[in-house]
């Protein structure tokens, strides 16, 4: 579950009340499910507390002095909230590089299954102190669909300031709430907005989809609703007011991981024949490359885009960026000369490779 930081947060200070209303709920919830809480709010507890102009958001500095300040702040809210209850609460702060590195993402995977083995509530953020604005998720709720992923979750539920995903902006007459969504279309994608109407936060509705997105793929489902009320999932579920993102397909674990990587270090451009062949489940082959932008070594994540510039897929590349403008468009018998080496049997190979 998703908290973001407008509604924590009023005038500077925690709702306390709000939120012992809300652990109230999830309390109810652990009779029958495990529980992840991923809760924004340290930069904007830390801005007010000191006395940062644009509620700690007026540069990277602020934000991450804000982060280390609020940060303690908000991990006192969550273990008083739940310690009511007689929960053991656990902190997990998080970056991007975290859940990008396999091996970094295994542990933090099972580091989130021995916490839920021992009956704690995890409280996971991003770890705004240290991230850059280059390498971070800059928001909770793309952050929440890759915490479900490692933790295996089921659903997905991100706590809002509106209903849901609606078919235009909610401010404008006859806009309409959209209940079920069965796959994440560029139509779909069309709807959102990607402001934070709050000031805030960092997400908005875009941030979201993209959040569904991850999930989709990986067969969780995921659901906004409004958290602005007091005992928001009960009001949720009696009123059926939110909109449900169906899970699409389930990938095996290592696909997930790729698919919900967020950062390539390059993109490769492929020629008409390449998106023919990656259609029907190919690799990309040096012959269909086109073009290739960025600094990666082997190994790394690139994006493959097809000749209009349209995302393709993403994937792990077996060749430096340097090696691949050599071998840019040629055939395997050709590739050898430039490489000095025999070729290996594709750029990307369709094992270690995600369709858009």
């Amino acid at each position: 579950m998703k908290i973001g930081s407008a509604l924590l947060i009023k005038d500077g200070g925690p709702r306390t009340a709000w939120l012992n209303g809300l652990v109230d709920e999830l309390v109810d919830l652990r009779r029958t499910s495990e529980i992840i809480v991923v809760s924004s709010g340290a930069i904007g507890l830390g801005a007010a507390r000191l006395g940062l102009p644009k509620r700690g958001r007026a540069s990277l500095a602020d934000a991450q002095a804000a982060a280390s300040v609020g940060q303690v702040d908000l991990a006192r809210l969550w273990s008083e909230a739940l310690g009511r209850h007689r929960i053991v609460a656990a902190q997990m702060l998080v970056t991007l590089g975290d859940l990008e590195d396999r091996r970094r993402y295994l542990n933090a995977a099972a580091t989130l299954g021995r916490l839920l083995e021992e009956g704690v509530v995890p409280v996971v953020n991003e770890n705004d102190s240290v991230a850059t604005e280059e390498i971070r998720f800059g928001d909770n709720d793309r952050l929440a669909a890759r915490v479900a992923q490692a933790a295996q979750a089921d659903a997905v539920l991100l706590l809002s300031d509106v209903d849901g995903l609606y078919n235009r902006d909610p401010r404008e007459n006859g806009a309409k709430l959209v209940e079920r969504i069965d796959g994440v279309t560029p139509e779909v994608i069309a709807m959102a907005s990607s402001a934070s109407s709050s000031g805030l936060g960092s997400g908005g509705m875009l941030a979201k989809l993209q959040a569904a997105r991850i999930a989709e793929r990986v067969g969780i489902t995921l659901a906004i609703v409004n958290g602005a009320h007091d005992r928001p999932i009960a009001r949720a579920l009696d009123a059926g007011r939110g909109t449900l993102f169906l899970p699409q397909q389930d990938e095996s674990a290592r696909k997930a991981w790729l698919s919900g990587r967020l950062a390539p270090a390059g993109v490769l451009s492929v020629d008409e024949g390449c998106v023919s062949a990656l259609a029907n489940g190919a690799s990309v082959l040096a012959a269909g490359l086109t073009d290739v932008e960025g600094e990666f070594r082997r190994g790394d994540l690139v994006a493959i885009s097809g000749p209009k510039g349209e995302r393709l897929g993403q994937g792990l590349v077996e060749y430096t960026s340097a090696e691949c403008i050599a071998i840019l468009g040629r055939r395997e018998s050709e590739q050898e000369a430039e490489l000095g080496y025999a070729p290996r049997a594709a750029v990307v190979h369709r094992d270690h490779m995600v369709r858009a």
